[in-house]
């Protein structure tokens, strides 16, 4: 029962597969080369008998076709200045088949009545032209009617044995036999040669396949050759360094979620068992223990919203499209932020042009909006301003939101749409942030088809350009 599934094995191998394919094509190119010239050949002879008989019945016919009844005497005559040696047997009948001339030294028919088929078919007015090769020799015969005004007065009928040609043919035959065999076991050595090459570098593939999905993202296969087997394995070390990426970002998210999230609800706990431990606390001091414990509570709502945010975005979920004017979104996002502009007195500025339509989801929109807008406010400088931009150009739909803040570092530029990276940690904590904002502004954008990008402006502060594909009507 064990050997099962390796005869199933290699039953199914591509190796196998690949070598009965080999072989099937091999055989039948052989086969092809052991009988195509032997074919060739005999039908060159054939012709060539079948000519050679027919030009030489045609001379004798012709030669014998006089007014007077063909008579023995005159048959040997005319026969005699003719060059027979090629010829086996020929014999003359008259009009009656009655033979006249037989040059069979052994059992010669002169004066009996000739009973071959080809003479009386001849003395019917037909020419019969024939030629059968068995292996060992030709045998060819032209039968052709003696014609004299008009009227068929007699036959000739020729025919020929010749044994050398098709001994010349049978050499032929054994030398492509000989050199059939030779070939077949060339390929059959260069089948497994190269089939084992093939299915070796597929069996590696396999092999380090089941080794990433265990797990090992380090492995990879050695690029060998310039064929699809190596664009194959290069891909595939393409992959597993992808993998490995995406494994390190999906840790280092996990660790990072667990981190923000512990951080408030320590906090929570850290309050919440100080207040439990103090038998003599002021009202003052338990409002203010509260009021942490609140804000705490917020901050991690806001994370969770931001994370679930994400989660839905990386899986495509709910995503409902519809065509959107850009101006009214942003203007709507701006009247939101306002009251936080008050707050942080930040003067907010837009030139929004009309007509700025795209394709996509309000929600999303709205988040990537927000977020650009809010960190605008949130890290710029004292009495500081941001402006927004919107216009169309070409096929392309440009927001612009730009600051007079405190600018990122060019060090930080790579890594700011990247999940919880902060420039500035200790402000970002001050104002509430998370690291999530500019991640879901990436990804929300990309969802859109579109790009985003961050430059610093001259000067001091940032500038973010996010560009979206303007809206056809196709596109629904």
């Amino acid at each position: 029962m064990r050997r099962l599934p390796v005869i199933s094995s290699i039953k199914n191998s591509v190796q196998l597969k690949f070598a009965a394919t080999f072989l099937i094509l091999i055989a039948a190119l052989l086969a092809m080369l052991n009988t195509y010239p032997t074919i060739v050949s005999r039908d060159l002879v054939f012709s060539s008998k079948q000519a050679s008989l027919q030009n030489q019945a045609s001379v004798m016919s012709s030669a014998l076709s006089t007014p007077d009844k063909l008579s023995g005497e005159t048959v040997g005559e005319v026969i005699s200045l003719l060059d027979l040696r090629n010829l086996t047997r020929v014999i003359v009948t008259d009009d009656e088949a009655l033979i006249l001339y037989d040059t069979n030294k052994f059992d010669p028919s002169a004066g009996r009545y000739a009973l071959f088929s080809e003479i009386s078919r001849a003395l019917g007015g037909e020419v019969v032209c024939y030629s059968v090769y068995d292996g060992e020799a030709f045998s060819t015969c032209e039968a052709m009617p003696v014609v004299s005004g008009g009227n068929v007065v007699g036959a000739v009928y020729l025919y020929e044995y010749d044994s050398e040609q098709a001994k010349l043919i049978s050499e032929i035959q054994k030398n492509l036999l000989n050199i059939t065999l030779v070939l077949a076991i060339a390929a059959i050595v260069l089948m497994l040669i190269f089939s084992r090459a093939l299915t070796v570098r597929i069996t590696d593939l396999a092999k380090a396949t089941r080794i990433v999905s265990e797990g090992d993202y380090d492995h990879k296969i050695e690029i060998k050759g310039n064929d699809e087997l190596t664009e194959l394995g290069r891909e595939f070390n393409d992959l597993t360094q992808r993998l490995k990426e995406t494994e390190e970002l999906r840790r280092r998210f996990v660790s990072d979620a667990s981190h923000e999230l512990k951080t408030p609800l320590a906090s929570i706990r850290l309050l919440s068992d100080s207040i439990l431990g103090a038998e003599n606390m002021d009202a003052d001091t338990m409002r203010d223990f509260v009021n942490d414990i609140g804000d705490e509570a917020e901050r991690l709502q806001r994370t969770t919203e931001k994370l679930l945010s994400l989660t839905r975005m990386d899986s495509m979920a709910g995503l409902d499209l519809e065509r959107l004017e850009l101006k009214s979104v942003v203007e709507k996002t701006l009247r939101l932020l306002a009251p936080l502009a008050v707050e942080y007195k930040i003067a907010i500025s837009s030139d929004l042009h009309a007509g700025c339509f795209i394709y996509g989801n309000e929600d999303l929109v709205y988040r990537i909006i927000f977020n650009l807008v809010e960190n605008a406010i949130k890290y710029n400088v004292a009495n500081g301003k941001v402006k927004i931009k919107l216009r169309r150009k070409n096929e392309s739909i440009l927001l612009v939101v730009e600051d007079t803040g405190i600018g990122i570092p060019d060090e930080d530029l790579p890594h700011i749409f990247s999940r919880f990276y902060r420039v500035d940690k200790a402000r970002s904590r001050e104002a509430g942030g998370s690291g999530l904002g500019l991640s879901i502004v990436y990804d929300a954008v990309k969802l859109h088809n579109g790009s985003v990008s961050v430059e610093k402006r001259k000067g001091q502060g940032t500038r973010f350009v996010v560009t979206f594909p303007a809206y056809a009507a196709e596109e629904e």
